[in-house]
């Protein structure tokens, strides 16, 4: 779960336009409520987002897992603005990526990320 957290700050961080060392953060929030579950949030100054939500499930049984729901965003070389949305669960992952106006992403490469 945290290496996925890392791969998506890093991937956000990544896609950025401008020169990293102008970018800032603009908005931090976290909440980890131990066994119940966690959320957090943070923006940069590049327009790049990502907020998630945590909550175990079936707490003590066999079943246990957690579920999670979140989305990030960033504003590409093109100056489309890319977001991913997604759950994470029993299921496996399961994104849904939206693109703007003029959004470049090639359908064969939409196809492999969702599976």
């Amino acid at each position: 779960m945290k290496l996925f957290v890392v791969l998506a700050l890093v991937s956000a961080v990544a896609a950025a336009p401008q020169n990293p060392q102008d970018v800032q953060i603009v908005r931090y929030d976290t909440s980890n409520g131990g066994l119940d579950g966690y959320n957090f949030a943070w923006e940069l100054s590049d327009g790049s987002k990502h907020e998630e939500v945590g909550q175990l499930k079936n707490q003590g049984t066999e079943d246990e897992a957690i579920a999670v729901q979140g989305k990030y965003s960033w504003v590409g070389p093109d100056g489309v603005l890319y977001t991913v949305t997604y759950i994470a669960d029993e299921n496996g992952f399961q994104p849904q990526i939206e693109q703007g106006p003029g959004g470049a992403v090639p359908s064969a490469v939409v196809a492999s990320l969702l599976g």
